[in-house]
């Protein structure tokens, strides 16, 4: 018996991605599922270019969690660093979250 015919409705949505887009986009989920790294997130959408030192100001965390944080952020494709001068400033990956919205209006 098919889902359809049990429960009367069609599918809503797809979740036909091959291993590596599935792979990417548990991993931007995953690094955005934690409440911090969220948090710096919003922070970069208003703050672009900012350094860690502003995201530490703004955090109620050590310099080396955070940096942490943004490892995990940077990692999974969110944001992206460039070293300016002793500090590297911060700003939203937009070619990544543009993959990421179009794999999630895919899926959904």
């Amino acid at each position: 018996m098919n889902r359809q015919s049990v429960f009367g409705l069609e599918p809503c949505c797809t979740l036909d991605l091959d291993d590596r887009d599935q792979a990417r986009l548990v991993s931007m989920f995953k690094a955005l599922g934690n409440p911090i790294r969220f948090e710096i997130m919003k922070f970069l959408v208003t703050h672009p270019g900012c350094i860690t030192s502003d995201i530490v100001d703004m955090l109620p965390l050590a310099q080396a969690t955070v940096s942490q944080h943004l490892k995990v952020l940077r990692d999974a494709g969110w944001i992206d660093g460039t070293v300016t001068g002793p500090a590297v400033s911060y700003c939203l990956h937009a070619d990544n979250i543009a993959w990421f919205r179009s794999k999630v209006g895919q899926v959904f």
